[in-house]
């Protein structure tokens, strides 16, 4: 009889812990480590398990269900959880669906296969390049799984493999970050150029320009096709620039070898852009910007750098929501090559999700091209406020609630909500 009894409670305990669910909290005050949280969530749909994202309730929280090896997975990585029974879960829901209620509940299927593009010499550790990249670092932290590709896949076609792509701190001007005068003697600055050259080549391109634009167009293609790319710093306005002035060398003879062609800056072709428009090139080789579309002259004082995230319908917006959850609106600006977009100079269909208001500026844009999208992420890392060439990495062990890298994670599981119909 006693072994009847004990049978009985092993099953209906049994019968809990499966009907349970594991809530990750991701308000201020709940949860020790957010960044590592969404490695979790990542984790799980690795493992095959779906996981909701529920959107705008404590923070942008994620709930799965209650197996062991995820509990444990909690506990190894540091990660706030809390176990709820199934029917707890089910009148979270309920409340979450109630339409006068700015909240909403997104379904997470499958792993995103994610790329970084980054240059092969980076990839096999030669760190030629004397800057970081904040997605990697967040990606690593997270312990998010990532491959690197370069321009030689992207023209293979190999983007197609992949559901998100990231660009860093790139040039697609072929300008080398117009870092001629600053570090134009510098060993890994000529390092560089003479790996571009050689790439470039070897690709069948004389410059490294008409390399990068036939990367910039094939990028286009995989998010016209249904991709989604993410992009910060650099990346972000010398894409739109490749694209607006291509037919036109932007490069002078410090860079390519011959002089710039000074009627580009007459014939930029905006409605090839994804987000900006009316823009002027900085034509001066040796000036360290390279358009109108950074704002160069800010007034904003790095103690009271900070811009706003705009707070979007979860039920009809679920897309911006979703970019946008944190556990804060207001996030801690930070400088890059690209640091921030004249607002003037953003098309009118681009969704500007954060911004200084009161510099008329934008920080955080996202749009959509044909079956995918892209967002752009102006600065260089959220965690460093002016990082120079050089500067060691961020130990991001030390800012484990990061609402500026909270941002980079949520394009990270943003694919993930939905399946995948690539245009062929």
């Amino acid at each position: 009889m006693k072994q009847l009894i004990s049978l009985v409670l092993m099953v209906a305990f049994s019968s809990v812990l499966w009907s349970s669910y594991i809530i990750l909290p991701m308000s201020d005050d709940e949860q020790r480590d957010h960044l590592k949280a969404y490695g979790i969530t990542y984790w799980v749909l690795e493992n095959e398990q779906e996981a909701y994202w529920l959107l705008n309730y404590r923070g942008g929280s994620f709930a799965f269900k209650n197996i062991p090896s995820f509990e444990k997975e909690c506990k190894t990585r540091g990660v706030s959880y809390e176990i709820i029974p199934d029917a707890q879960f089910a009148q979270i829901r309920e409340s979450i669906a109630d339409p006068e209620v700015n909240q909403d509940v997104i379904k997470l299927e499958k792993a995103p296969k994610i790329a970084v593009y980054t240059p092969d010499f980076n990839a096999r550790g030669e760190r030629i390049q004397p800057w970081d990249d904040a997605v990697t670092l967040v990606l690593t932290y997270a312990e998010i799984p990532y491959e690197t590709i370069y321009d030689r896949e992207v023209l293979e076609d190999k983007l197609a493999e992949y559901d998100w792509l990231h660009l860093h701190h790139e040039d697609f001007t072929g300008q080398y970050g117009k870092f001629y005068m600053s570090h134009g003697t510098k060993p890994w600055y000529k390092a560089n150029q003479q790996k571009m050259e050689a790439l470039a080549k070897s690709l069948n391109f004389n410059k490294v320009s008409m390399l990068k634009l036939s990367v910039v167009k094939k990028i286009r293609e995989y998010v016209e096709g249904g991709g989604f790319m993410f992009a910060m710093c650099s990346a972000t306005d010398t894409y739109d620039i490749a694209l607006a002035a291509q037919g036109y060398d932007i490069c002078d003879k410090v860079y390519d070898g011959d002089p710039q062609d000074m009627a580009a800056n007459e014939n930029l072709d905006f409605s090839q852009t994804f987000a900006f428009k009316s823009f002027k090139l900085i034509t001066n080789p040796y000036e360290y910007e390279y358009s109108s579309i950074d704002h160069r002259a800010r007034k904003v004082k790095p103690t009271s750098d900070y811009f706003t995230l705009f707070d979007f319908s979860a039920k009809w917006d679920p897309i911006p929501t979703m970019l946008t959850q944190n556990h804060t609106r207001t996030v801690k600006g930070f400088m890059g090559q690209t640091t921030a977009y004249h607002k003037s100079l953003i098309k009118s269909d681009v969704l500007v999700m954060g911004e200084n208001n009161s510099d008329n500026e934008a920080r955080y844009i996202h749009g959509t091209y044909g079956y995918g999208t892209w967002t752009f992420y102006g600065g260089h890392d959220p965690e460093d406020y002016r990082h120079f060439v050089g500067d060691p990495e961020t130990d991001l062990s030390l800012h484990p609630n990061s609402p500026g890298y909270r941002l980079i994670l949520n394009n990270i599981l943003f694919p993930a909500a939905k399946k995948k119909k690539r245009k062929t």
